[in-house]
């Protein structure tokens, strides 16, 4: 991977998603597929040109071989992914209770990726990256998952490299007291540090969207994005609030937008655009995301960028 590419680290799981409308109990056939938030960021970052790599642990079984097929067939660095043969891959299952929305179920207790260490990681090549991107899972998973983002920061700190992260409070891996504490201490590492409204008030406490940007880039950052859906984002860099509303289309699946929000972000990032830029590739590829069922399938490659910008629509190849 070159030296400004991109380095995720987290857990990739297999996810078995519902194709009918109703109870999981009553489904007849499930859509096999991946995902998992770093997972997510690292095929998206790809999509857009980026050389990505993802770091972790999966089962020695057929989830764990599809994960790595998947990213290989993204063009994802999947050189130092390790491969568990006393772990299984974690599953999730996607219910689709009603028309327009559902419900997720993980089974990734003991999992291959719950197991993740510092002894997983190659120092020297997260060091390397332009970005390393974590998120506040992977430490939920376990003391290992936890121990091993502080040693991925460490590395990426001695070699140069931006670190960035994303909040991604998960309520049903621990509770909002213990995950405010690990996540403060994490933010004030990190370059570059995304959440939501919701999530950053946790650190921060309530307030207007640009408040709490700037509450969070006041942790340590040197920049602060607050992501809100639909209402669009704010980053807080360089001293002042900047914002951008979505782009406004017919969201089908609002999984994986942060993701690919984050990717597009990080992508402009590496190539030194500015904020407004930044920005503005950010929330386009988070517009693409929510128009195809899926957690990455949506994600947008740099030339399909310009079907949401007004132009023709039309790619010529």
């Amino acid at each position: 991977m070159s030296a400004n590419g991109l380095v995720t680290i987290g857990e990739a799981m297999a996810v078995c998603t519902a194709t009918q409308v109703g109870p999981l109990r009553q489904a007849r056939t499930l859509q096999l597929g991946v995902a998992g938030s770093e997972f997510n960021v690292a095929v998206a970052a790809r999509r857009l040109g980026v050389p990505s790599a993802w770091v972790g642990r999966v089962g020695d079984d057929e989830f764990g071989a599809l994960v790595l097929r998947e990213l290989r067939a993204e063009q994802v660095d999947a050189g130092m992914v390790v491969v568990d043969p006393e772990r299984q891959t974690g599953v999730m299952f996607k219910e689709r209770r009603t028309s327009r929305g559902g419900s997720v179920r993980y089974y990734r207790a003991g999992s291959a990726g719950s197991n993740l260490g510092p002894d997983d990681l190659d120092a020297e090549r997260i060091g390397a990256a332009g970005v390393l991107h974590v998120t506040g899972i992977t430490p939920a998973l376990g003391e290992r998952p936890r121990a091993a983002v502080e040693s991925a920061i460490d590395a990426a700190r001695q070699g140069g490299a931006t670190v960035s992260f994303d909040l991604n409070y998960r309520s049903r891996l621990w509770d909002r007291d213990r995950a405010a504490a690990v996540l403060a201490g994490l933010v004030a590492r990190a370059d570059l540090v995304f959440g939501g409204d919701d999530e950053a008030a946790m650190l921060v406490g309530p307030g207007e969207p640009a408040r709490l940007a700037e509450g969070l880039a006041a942790l340590g950052p040197k920049e602060a994005v607050v992501k809100l859906g639909a209402r669009g984002a704010v980053a807080w860099a360089g001293g002042e609030a900047h914002a951008v509303d979505a782009l406004p289309v017919a969201a089908i699946d609002p999984v994986g937008a942060g993701d690919a929000f984050v990717a597009g972000y990080l992508a402009m990032v590496l190539e030194g655009a500015g904020v407004a830029e930044r920005l503005d590739v950010a929330r386009t590829a988070g517009a693409f995301a929510v128009t195809v069922v899926g957690d990455w399938e949506g994600a947008p490659t740099r030339e399909e960028l310009r079907l949401l910008a007004g132009e023709d629509g039309t790619i010529t190849r």
